[in-house]
């Protein structure tokens, strides 16, 4: 199936890289219109501040750091299965299962939800490996 010339697998990489620019948007939010001398975000030196920032905010941080760390394997599965002819409706299932799969994580991440968060990214990473052998 396409949409706007893409298949699903397709947009499922777009909004997949979307998910990292989500995440810091979530630890920035709240922060924009407050001085930075009262915590607001420190456009001027913005790893730093959120480096300093603890509990929600800190995780949505680490959310974005794994959401970008599980990019390129998701992007190669999908072009690899896409180059080798895989069934079209089995890869656009499976790479969009690995999207909701990421954003369970993430909000996972956020509310502090450790072992569920564990256990959403092994399904995840197990959708992904599935990608490859579609």
């Amino acid at each position: 199936m396409k949409f706007a010339g893409l298949t699903v697998a397709y947009w499922a990489v777009v909004v997949a890289s979307l998910l990292p620019i989500g995440c810091a948007w979530l630890a920035k939010s709240g922060t924009f219109g407050k001085p930075r001398r009262e915590g607001g975000f420190d456009n001027h030196n913005p790893r730093a501040w959120l480096a300093r920032q603890t509990d929600w905010r800190a995780r949505a941080n680490a959310a974005q750091a794994n959401s970008f760390e599980a990019l390129p394997f998701f992007i190669g599965a999908v072009i690899i299965a896409h180059q080798l002819g895989a069934s079209q409706l089995r890869l656009d299932v499976l790479a969009f299962v690995f999207v909701v799969l990421r954003l369970l994580f993430i909000l996972m991440y956020v509310a502090d939800m450790a072992t569920a968060r564990s256990l959403v990214w092994t399904l995840a990473l197990l959708v992904n490996i599935a990608i490859l052998f579609v």
